[in-house]
């Protein structure tokens, strides 16, 4: 690929907030997919001879944003009405998954929600898909062909759910393994061992999706945990020797480094000192969440730890593939717990946050030299409250929380998958 560059106002952190960089004329220069070079346009100009330079005047350019928890296949039940968290599992997900042994299915899903990531600025994503094999296999296909950064896996469940989308532990096992061996490490491709979580997967399931971590060394284990209070007493009925929620996780080697929670909302704090020891990371769902009336995430108890938070959208529950929006309920969240956010964290956990948290921060998540270059190009143009509000602001960060909280689809003039453009806003 020829090197090219970008020019606009330019957004990033290279750590937790308090350290962002913001540049207001800058350019980031990309090169074979990479980003070779960012600064201030009037150091970087004289060095760029030759080189073709794209002005986006008026324009934000931020990192790809990462979303570290969402259903693929739950795009066609967002805005279901139902109760608490287990209802709406059988109301909603389970019917609408059973459809997923269709290729075809599978496939246009696939589809659309990819294209609906890039729309809403996403361009790394940590993803469920449901317990039958095509399903990973569709969405691996259509991620590699949009040289997507996507983390997925097929659900493991062999018990508490339909016929049509439960497994066995066996077939479980090995039809994972087949999907490792056949697309982790593949083009920008890596695969999660994702038991639903653990009212729907029986103790020798568990036992393998441990085996299969320890078998294939880098490969993520994904699921959910703490989501619910009812969940919770289901939990301890289904697993008397476990001491709490967490400690199934642990019994079957299933709390690494490189294991990612959604939720957490419940947690004692004995759970909490653990999942830190553990290294692995939290996605904070606030959307989804307050949806479904979950509860409040703690990201003060999260930080505590040292665990690794990143924004999940949680759609279907969650009732938006946006980023924004998750930034903007993350910001009413934790207002509700007496702790005001400001933009730069925002941002963090849309971003650098979410890469950590999915273990891919050596690859994504700011514009550090060499990373690779996934980038959004903001525009408020077409957003007319966002619009006024930015002709009012006085500093950058004023600026940043405006957008941030604001901003959805149609701030996204363009989406650059590895310096290639993969959205434009028509």
């Amino acid at each position: 690929m020829a090197r090219q560059a970008y020019r606009a106002s330019i957004f990033h952190l290279l750590g937790d907030p308090g350290s962002g960089q913001h540049i207001e004329d800058g350019v980031l220069v990309v090169e074979d997919g990479h980003v070779a070079e960012l600064g201030a346009w009037d150091e970087i100009a004289p060095r760029l001879s030759g080189v073709t330079v794209e002005h986006f005047a008026g324009s934000l350019i931020v990192p790809g944003f990462v979303d570290s928890h969402v259903h693929y296949p739950q795009v066609d039940i967002v805005a279901s009405r139902g109760a608490h968290l287990l209802e709406w599992l059988s109301a909603h997900t389970f019917p609408t998954e059973a459809r997923f042994h269709h290729k075809d299915v599978a496939a246009e899903t696939a589809r659309f929600f990819l294209d609906q990531l890039l729309r809403n600025g996403t361009t790394t994503a940590l993803v469920f898909a449901t317990v039958h094999k095509v399903s990973a296999e569709a969405l691996f296909e259509e991620a590699l062909a949009r040289n997507m950064r996507i983390v997925a896996g097929k659900v493991l469940m062999d018990k508490n759910a339909p016929a049509g989308i439960s497994d066995t532990a066996e077939t479980g096992y090995m039809e994972s393994r087949a999907l490792i061996r056949a697309w982790h490490g593949k083009g920008r491709l890596s695969y999660a061992v994702t038991p639903r979580f653990a009212l729907t997967s029986s103790e020798r399931q568990l036992e393998l999706a441990g085996r299969l971590l320890v078998e294939h060394p880098g490969v993520r284990l994904h699921t959910h945990l703490s989501e619910n209070v009812e969940e919770l007493t289901a939990v301890h009925r289904a697993f008397p020797d476990c001491t709490d929620y967490f400690a199934v996780y642990e019994k079957f080697g299933l709390a690494t480094p490189t294991s990612v929670f959604a939720h957490c909302l419940h947690l004692s704090p004995g759970e909490w000192a653990r999942l830190g020891k553990s290294g692995s990371g939290v996605a904070f769902c606030p959307t989804s969440n307050l949806f479904l009336g979950s509860g409040l995430f703690d990201l003060a108890a999260a930080e505590g730890v040292g665990a690794r938070v990143g924004l999940g959208t949680d759609v279907g529950a969650g009732t938006s593939l946006s980023l924004f929006a998750a930034m903007n309920d993350a910001y009413k969240v934790c207002q509700m717990r007496q702790r005001s956010l400001d933009p730069f964290k925002l941002f963090y956990l849309a971003t650098l946050g979410g890469a950590r948290t999915l273990g891919l921060d050596d690859k994504v998540g700011n514009f550090e030299t060499g990373k690779e270059a996934d980038f959004i190009v903001l525009d408020a143009k077409s957003l007319p409250l966002l619009r006024r509000r930015l002709a009012h602001v006085r500093s950058p960060a004023e600026k940043l929380f405006a957008i941030a909280i604001l901003g959805d689809d149609r701030a996204v003039a363009r989406t650059y998958v590895a310096g290639a453009l993969a959205y434009a806003r028509e």
